[in-house]
Order: C-alpha cells, then structure tokens, then sequence
C-alpha cells in the first residue's frame, strides 16, 4: 500500500500517512510556465496498492487536472490498483438537470476519473446519494457523521432540548440521521419566495422554541442559507444556534457572513484545506477526518470491511 498526494490537501495526506505510519510516495506535482500540470513519480510503484489523496476543492479545474495526470502516471507506472481518495468532490452540485440545455457534470467528472484508469473511488458526503451510480467503478462514500456527533456530543451533550436542524428540505435524511444519533429533536427550515423580487419566507417546521438548535449540512458554500437559517431559528425562539457541515467551501465573504450572524459557531472537517480566513476565524472550527480516512484505506487495501466503519 502507497499513498501519494497532490496539491490540493497536503495536510490532510500528511494526517492520514502520519496516522497509517506510511510515508508519502515521493512524487513531483508541478506546473509548467503555462500552467500545465505535470506529474512525475519519483519511486518505483509496479504492482502496488496506490491512494492518491486529492480533494477537487478550489481552484477546482486545476484539483482535477492533477488527479487525472497522476492517475495516468500511476498507470503508466504498472500500478496494480488505483484508488482516487476524492474527500471533497466537485462539480457534485451539478446531479441533475436544473433547466433546459444544462449539464450534469457530475457525471462528466465521474467518467473524466474512470476512463483516466482510476480503478475505484473514496469520497466524503456526496452531495447526492446518486452520484455513486454516475461510476462505473466501486465507489466507497463516507459518512462525516461519527465525527461531527461525538464532538456535539461532547460540547452539546444530548437531551430533549438539544434540536437538530436541516436548512433546507433536501437535508432532511441526513438531519434525520444525526437526530437519531443524538437521541434529538428534529426540526426544518422551509424556505420559500413567494414570487420574484421579493425576499424568502421561512417557515420552522418543528418545535425550536427554547431549545439548542445545531444546523447540520454536508456542503457550506457562501453560507447565506446557513445564515438566513440561523436568523430564522432565533426569530422562532432558540436558546442558541450552531452549525456542522462537512465540506466547508466558504466562497468569497462567507467567513466574515458567519461572524456577522447569530451562529454561535460553525463546525467544519479538514476534507478542504482552510483558508486564511477560516484559520485566523473566531467562529470556524475544524475537525479532522484523516482518521476515518485512513482506516477506510486500510480496510480496502486488506480488502476488510469498510461499512463496518459505521455499525
């Protein structure tokens, strides 16, 4: 078993190597003057079990590039198997169709991984359940939930005035499932506009009223739904509002939009390397997934159970 990284999430690779005690193959991801990726492995990789660690995280073209080239590298390398470990992955957004003449590529990207010779796939929290079918090869999705529950449990405690929140309608199977977890309430913002130009109305459905309410989300991008939802849960009468997301994106000005709200504190996982902002933040708090990554790649590589992970 090897385990390489790109640029995308070296920390994270250097937690998981740290704690599978495995070095890191000595491989040279680079750019030429023109921004062209190249890749050259500096060891010899013939017949081994290789996890290439890369997060499609921002800036996402480039992310994925490098895990192509060094997918075929590895390839070209006579690797016995390939696994891309992808804790975030891009382009998930784009499941489905959303209107006329619009792509899915999600599954553009699943068949870009595969036809580039990657023989199976680990990943965090797909946005959507479905997007294991877009591979034509085994694909391992990981829950977050183990680790974001035993840190509510530890700061929250549980209780009958501990609420878990989904932010929207599409969150609610996996708001259902950290409720049960944590033996909690379960409530959910409906957000709705009645028509154009005129701002969302949201409606809490459940009972908030003097409770301890953590929002749960897999993805937080510009954080406005996150936000708006805290203000609503306030608004409804919550003791205090906190957030657990699993990949935390935060575009643009979502760092300082958080501070700026009633969240008490947004808690995120290493699945994206922080920014600046998300380091030197009072709010952001990030846990690490390195562990639960590292024993599912044990698993496969002693090709051991990985669903056990969750039992």
């Amino acid at each position: 078993m090897k385990i390489l990284t790109g640029n995308s999430n070296r920390p994270l690779a250097e937690a998981i190597s740290a704690y599978l005690n495995l070095p890191l193959v000595n491989a040279s991801v680079r750019r030429f003057s023109d921004m062209e990726v190249f890749v050259e492995i500096n060891e010899n990789v013939r017949g081994e079990d290789v996890f290439i660690i890369q997060p499609t995280s921002f800036p996402t073209n480039d992310n994925l590039m490098e895990l192509l080239v060094t997918v075929d590298a590895l390839k070209r390398g006579s690797a016995r198997r390939i696994t891309a470990v992808i804790p975030y992955y891009g382009y998930a957004r784009q499941d489905r169709k959303s209107g006329p003449r619009t792509p899915i590529s999600a599954k553009l990207v699943a068949n870009l991984i595969t036809t580039a010779g990657t023989d199976r796939v680990l990943t965090v929290d797909l946005h959507a359940g479905q997007i294991q079918g877009f591979f034509d090869i085994p694909t391992d999705n990981l829950f977050a939930a183990p680790v974001l529950t035993k840190d509510i449990k530890e700061r929250f405690g549980t209780g009958d005035n501990l609420c878990i929140v989904s932010p929207d309608v599409g969150g609610v199977v996996r708001a259902r499932a950290f409720a049960k977890r944590l033996d909690a309430e379960l409530a959910i913002v409906d957000k709705r506009r009645e028509r154009a130009g005129v701002s969302e109305v949201m409606n809490i459905i459940g009972e908030v009223d003097g409770k301890r309410c953590i929002l749960v989300d897999d993805i937080v991008d510009s954080a406005g739904t996150l936000c708006n939802a805290a203000v609503a849960l306030k608004e409804a009468g919550a003791l205090s509002v906190a957030a657990y997301v699993t990949h935390g994106v935060l575009s643009g000005g979502a760092v300082a939009r958080v501070s700026a709200s009633p969240l008490e504190s947004l808690v995120i996982t290493d699945s994206i390397q922080a920014t600046e902002a998300v380091r030197v933040s009072q709010t952001v708090r990030q846990l690490s997934i390195a562990p639960l990554l590292a024993e599912a790649m044990a698993r496969i590589s002693e090709e051991k159970s990985v669903s056990s992970l969750f039992d």
